[in-house]
């Protein structure tokens, strides 16, 4: 398979290494130095475009891949806001596209137990519960992607949280947690030198604390399920969330 890459920071240069592993063929690199090269043309050489590069260039990108009819799976987070225009157009276009906020198959495992473990903990309102996550210091948004849709599971799932905040704590301050409202749920973030990503899910209560968490050792799991969707993509049509690839059932 032909692949795209849109981006070529850390993310992309480990996707090539895995891609190249899985026999695929890398047919074009577009960074900073080189955007005269995102064209129709290059991009239609691609059966499949893989886009991480960032929250301001994502968007472009995207619309590039519906104009070129190349399907694009696009890891890059920070840019959600936008997701029905972006869907509309994907459909309107006949167009291709798979996103997540994590391809990662250990974080998609992790998603769906949280959903299962926070319907469990509905059935005891004298628990809170919060989420923490831990990056690189070179992490561009905060709270991070993957912390949002464990937020958004857990909201989806427990009558007793309607939002979730973030705080980005420095120097250990953790002040301004306090003025976090009930039915508020809190993602406190860190930014932490080499740090791949670590979120933990917790649940608290006067009597005990559950603790449900997830670390990353390196990227390499982020980029195998980004080739992993790129795969899996090709021959399709529609707009899809990586849960569509991940099928793990009720």
């Amino acid at each position: 398979m032909n692949i795209a890459l849109l981006g070529y920071g850390k993310m992309g240069k480990i996707i090539e290494k895995i891609a190249a592993e899985r026999k695929h063929n890398i047919v074009l690199k577009i960074d900073f130095y080189n955007q005269n090269e995102l064209t129709t043309e290059n991009l239609k050489n691609a059966d499949v475009v893989i886009e991480f590069s960032t929250p301001t260039s994502v968007i472009g990108n995207i619309q590039h891949c519906f104009e070129a009819g190349v399907p694009v799976v696009v890891g890059t987070t920070g840019w959600y806001e936008h997701l029905p225009e972006i869907k509309q157009k994907c459909l309107e276009s006949n167009g291709t596209m798979l996103y997540a906020s994590n391809f990662s198959v250990g974080v998609n495992i992790f998603f769906h137990i949280n959903k299962l473990l926070a319907k469990l903990m509905n059935k005891y309102p004298y628990y809170d519960v919060q989420v923490e996550e831990i990056h690189h210091t070179q992490k561009l948004d905060s709270p991070s992607g993957t912390a949002i849709t464990i937020a958004e599971g857990i909201i989806e799932n427990l009558d007793t949280k309607k939002e979730w905040v973030n705080i980005l704590t420095s120097d250990g301050d953790n002040s301004a947690s306090d003025n976090v409202k009930n039915d508020q749920l809190l993602i406190e973030s860190f930014r932490i030198e080499n740090i791949p990503g670590t979120h933990t899910v917790i649940y608290d209560s006067e009597i005990d604390t559950i603790e449900f968490k997830h670390t990353a050792h390196n990227r390499n799991g982020f980029a195998l399920g980004a080739v992993l969707a790129a795969e899996w993509i090709r021959g399709k049509k529609g707009f899809f969330p990586v849960a569509e690839m991940f099928d793990f059932g009720t």
